[in-house]
């Protein structure tokens, strides 16, 4: 994989990986999948390798990423569901042709087409992202504490709390940003 782009945020849960894809949305949004090979990149590393990827196939990645995002924002706030984002992940879902398998290791993966093309992966992704949203995983959606990330992200800590998407990124960015002012306010009140 090049140098010259972001690194991947590769979580445990595939949708919300995904969505990562895309991060500080609310600040300067950081596009990690610029181009179609990039695209294939990320599958390659999520175990969903493709044999090469188009710039429409881009496209439908980018536009199942962002109806993803909005479908687990809305779940994560209590707001209904939009209807548009729902079209979106439901037809990915549906076109996608992907078998589930069983490793030695007991581990599930998937295995996509002989052709293993880009919309065979995506529907991995849709379904996935079908069964974070419906609930059926032992976890709940919340959204990034940070003001300019807002990521939603699967949280599966014992209790249910946890406030950043990632703390390697946003909750240390935090802490830094709290510290900083914390120390400044005490030197302006020393001066």
């Amino acid at each position: 994989m090049s140098a010259e782009f972001p690194e991947f945020r590769l979580g445990s849960v595939l949708a919300t990986s995904f969505t990562a894809t895309l991060t500080e949305r609310r600040g300067d949004p950081v596009e990690r999948i610029p181009t179609p090979q990039r695209l294939a990149d990320w599958l390659a590393v999520s175990g969903l390798a493709v044999d090469s990827c188009t710039a429409d196939q881009l496209d439908l990645g980018r536009e199942l990423r962002e109806a993803i995002h909005a479908a687990a924002t809305a779940a994560a706030v209590g707001d209904p569901l939009p209807g548009p984002a729902l079209r979106v992940i439901n037809d990915r879902s549906a076109q996608g042709r992907a078998a589930a398998v069983l490793t030695p290791e007991g581990e599930r993966r998937w295995r996509l087409g002989p052709a293993s093309a880009v919309e065979d992966a995506l529907g991995v992704i849709a379904a996935d992202a079908i069964s974070v949203i419906a609930g059926e995983r032992d976890g709940r959606l919340a959204l990034c504490a940070s003001p300019t990330c807002r990521a939603a992200f699967f949280d599966t800590s014992q209790s249910r709390t946890r406030k950043w998407c990632e703390m390697n990124t946003c909750g240390n960015r935090q802490k830094k940003a709290r510290f900083t002012a914390k120390r400044r306010g005490e030197h302006g009140a020393a001066g």
